[in-house]
């Protein structure tokens, strides 16, 4: 195997900015060329806020990616988040018009574009249309349809929707920065690339990124996404819980959680003090480390009972044999695997994105970055898929399932439109 182009990911998140440059080596694992990360200060659960101070941060970042691995950052593959996203469940039809023909790729692509064709809440656009199974007169459970026979075709849809506003300032900030978007990816489904293995999808199991800004919840099972969510808690309110609870200022409380916090109370010890500097010549403040544990603790049950609503209301809950996997800065807290588990009653794991990276890679081995690898694992699959095309032959059946031409109705090229549009009236 020849070593593949290289691919740029970047996650603006709410704490961080970071920018992952990688490419597929002769082995198949992805090798990390360099990474640049930065504080994030114009995002805040997961949406823009501040167009400037996001551009700056997104520079820095870039910088820095650019400084380690000798490239010139052009074009990034973009993940989204946020509260706005939203998921639903929706059956499209279409009645063929002869049972001769077999079930082609272009009777799956009207069926797709069928689906963006639906009317959503003002503000809100189609962001992906993941294929479930396929109903063939009235025969269900199929997963790829091409080169059957049959009449009416229907099929299962997951459709994830977010707000075209809060992608075009994502958009615009990218753009600020001096680069170009290659794809806008739903970060969830980014991080389920990086820490989840096949036989987990095909098991059963519940990724849950634990960020600044939000958790985000992606559930699949018989290696199909069943359902998505965004909680809006994350991390930083975790911090700002410390920050009130200890009276002492953020940063301070930042470095208290990430150094001596823990999800579980019960596991410090009641002599465990922690000294704080005082602010401006006055005394010092002590800390007891089980007090803070206590105040991460209750913030993250709520965090986790959300996850559990989530997972019961997806109608999934006793199909998932391969129970939990914690990602995202959240993760790296102490004890919260045996928290989650305590809760839930469910098997839980912490999810590191080091499974598909190549040996020297230790860099972003930490769950913090499990977005930023599946971003660029992201790139690389869509540059896999418009090779293919390009080389594919005349037979149908070895095509991809799921749309196999380049879309120009969808989210994505919407966005494009709007800022080319832009650009022509400037």
């Amino acid at each position: 195997m020849e070593p593949s182009e290289i691919v740029v990911g970047l996650d603006i998140g709410t704490t961080k900015i970071v920018v992952i440059v990688g490419r597929r080596n002769e082995f198949g694992k992805i090798e990390i060329l360099g990474m640049g990360k930065s504080e994030s200060f114009g995002v805040a659960r997961g949406v823009v806020q501040n167009i400037d101070q996001t551009v700056q941060s997104i520079q820095t970042a870039v910088a820095e990616a650019e400084a380690k691995s000798g490239v010139d950052i052009k074009v990034v593959n973009v993940g989204i988040a946020g509260q706005h996203i939203r998921s639903m469940q929706h059956r499209g039809i279409k009645t063929r018009a002869s049972i001769e023909q077999e079930i082609s790729q272009n009777d799956i692509d009207s069926l797709i574009d069928d689906m963006y064709k639906l009317m959503m809440a003002p503000g809100e656009e189609i962001i992906h249309v993941l294929p479930q199974e396929y109903i063939i007169d009235n025969e269900s459970g199929i997963k790829n349809p091409i080169g059957m026979s049959g009449i009416r075709l229907e099929a299962n849809f997951h459709i994830i929707t977010g707000q075209i506003a809060a992608a075009r300032n994502i958009y615009k900030c990218v753009q600020k920065a001096g680069l170009e978007v290659s794809e806008l990816t739903l970060e969830p489904l980014a991080s389920a690339d990086a820490v989840l293995s096949n036989e987990e999808k095909e098991a059963g199991v519940v990724l849950v990124d634990i960020g600044g800004g939000t958790t985000d919840v992606a559930i699949f099972q018989d290696g199909i996404i069943r359902h998505t969510a965004v909680i809006p808690f994350g991390g930083n309110v975790i911090t700002e819980d410390v920050k009130e609870g200890c009276t002492i200022i953020k940063s301070q409380a930042e470095l208290l959680k990430i150094k001596f916090g823990s999800a579980l109370a019960s596991e410090n010890q009641e002599n465990e003090i922690v000294s704080i500097p005082g602010l401006r010549g006055r005394a010092h403040k002590e800390i007891s480390v089980r007090n803070l544990s206590a105040i991460i603790q209750a913030r993250m049950e709520e965090i986790v009972e959300h996850v559990y609503y989530e997972i019961k209301h997806s109608g999934y809950e006793k199909k998932l044999i391969a129970g939990i996997v914690v990602t995202g800065g959240g993760a790296q807290l102490k004890h919260v695997s045996q928290l989650i588990e305590y809760i839930t009653g469910m098997d839980t794991r912490v999810g590191y994105p080091n499974e598909h990276l190549a040996k020297g890679s230790e860099e972003v081995t930490s769950p913090l970055f499990a977005t930023s690898v599946g971003l660029v694992m992201k790139g690389l699959q869509t540059m896999d898929k418009q090779n293919k095309k390009m080389v594919s032959t005349t037979d149908d059946k070895s095509k991809i399932k799921g749309h196999s031409k380049e879309r120009t109705t969808g989210f994505f090229d919407k966005l494009k439109s709007f800022f080319d549009e832009d650009a022509t009236q400037k």
